[in-house]
């Protein structure tokens, strides 16, 4: 089974490499607004119960789940595992540790 966190590093190595990959952002929109992760999907988490019917297909994707600092993402990925979305993973440290190591031009907050 993968571990359920990986580095933002270990995300855009994914990314780089072509594989099958999809990012969930779960912050709230107004978050989006401020900046996001180019091909990432929307879910707020406060929407994902009622939504997550939008990842339907992807049981077997690899899902990356990102917030802000990580908190969210870590208890949205767990919870996408218990419903059989088995390659489900949190980014560690969110958006704010991507802008940080990987996108330093990228606006924080």
């Amino acid at each position: 089974m993968l571990p359920l966190e990986l580095t933002p590093a270990a995300v855009q190595l994914l990314r780089d490499s072509g594989k099958d990959l999809v990012l969930v952002d779960c912050r709230e929109r107004d978050e989006w607004e401020l900046v996001a992760i180019a091909d990432a999907q929307l879910l707020p988490m406060s929407e994902i119960a009622d939504r997550v019917s939008e990842l339907a297909g992807y049981e077997e994707a690899r899902l990356v789940v990102y917030c802000h600092l990580g908190g969210r993402s870590l208890r949205v990925a767990t919870w996408l595992r218990s419903l059989g979305f088995s390659h489900a993973q949190s980014m560690r440290g969110g958006i704010d540790q991507w802008a940080a190591e990987i996108e330093p031009g990228m606006a924080r907050y």
